[in-house]
């Protein structure tokens, strides 16, 4: 075959072809244990800056690591019942992955449309949390994986809760698309900040919410409110939205109250 010819220059192209493809599949599968363990790491991290467990500047990965397994337990809650169970029970294993569970038919359900205020569509029947321990082995705090529509993007964060299921300690947003210095603000520590010692319920009702513009500063609405993001007024009602839902009774409302009535038996796993 002359080299010249057009069916050597289509040989030649179909096997670099080959190649490229074989390598790329390789290298593909060769670093997925490393793009998992970095993940696994990113999400253990968000927990405990949620929880104040580390700041961002220390948070080093051995840091991380000797942290989260000294303080942190993860617990399975059926989000129907709103009390703690097990994977085994559940049908599920301990790699569980409630964001890939939402749109499986048996481990996911669709939220009905007037439910649906985080406008996300679809969950899992199943959530992790994250208990936070002292050297006691007492509950000190609960981390709960939140998300919602913000204005460009689904917004993926976690609220650490204190003991009695209903204080927040503390909140961060580690994942979204939302516009630098506007919505992206929600990442800004100084806003986080204003969340801590807010109170979510007044009986069985959410009131913890983002304000329109400045929160009130007197009276019952201080307790629940935090300021408004300065224009980016979508992504502070998407805010709103996923904490409305996720500690409601379609989310973790249910086993949030059982703390709060000293049910109990979530609270020292």
């Amino acid at each position: 075959m002359q080299r010249d010819s057009a069916q050597y220059t289509l040989l030649m192209a179909a096997a670099l072809c080959a190649v490229c493809s074989v390598f790329v599949a390789g290298s593909a599968v060769m670093l997925r244990p490393i793009q998992e363990a970095n993940s696994e790491l990113d999400r253990q991290k968000n927990v405990l800056l949620a929880a104040h467990l580390v700041s961002a500047k220390d948070a080093t990965a051995a840091k991380i690591k000797e942290t989260f397994e000294g303080q942190v337990e993860r617990e399975l809650i059926d989000l129907t019942t709103g009390k703690a169970t097990t994977p085994e029970q559940a049908g599920v294993g301990d790699d569980f992955d409630p964001a890939a569970a939402a749109n499986d038919s048996k481990l996911g359900e669709t939220i009905p449309a007037a439910d649906d205020v985080a406008g996300i569509k679809r969950r899992a029947k199943y959530a992790w949390v994250y208990k936070v321990k002292n050297d006691a082995g007492q509950l000190q705090q609960i981390v709960l994986p939140i998300y919602g529509k913000g204005l460009w993007s689904t917004v993926y964060g976690f609220l650490a809760v204190k003991s009695d299921g209903t204080t927040v300690s503390g909140i961060t947003f580690y994942k979204h698309g939302e516009t630098p210095g506007l919505g992206g603000e929600v990442e800004n520590p100084k806003w986080q900040a204003l969340w801590v010692d807010k109170t979510i319920y007044v009986g069985d009702d959410v009131k913890l919410a983002v304000a329109k513009g400045a929160a009130a500063t007197t009276g019952d609405a201080a307790k629940h409110e935090v300021d408004g993001l300065s224009g980016a007024t979508i992504t502070s009602r998407g805010v709103s939205n996923m904490i409305q839902y996720w500690l409601g009774p379609q989310g973790f409302g249910p086993y949030l109250q059982s703390l709060a009535g000293g049910s109990g038996s979530n609270s020292d796993g």
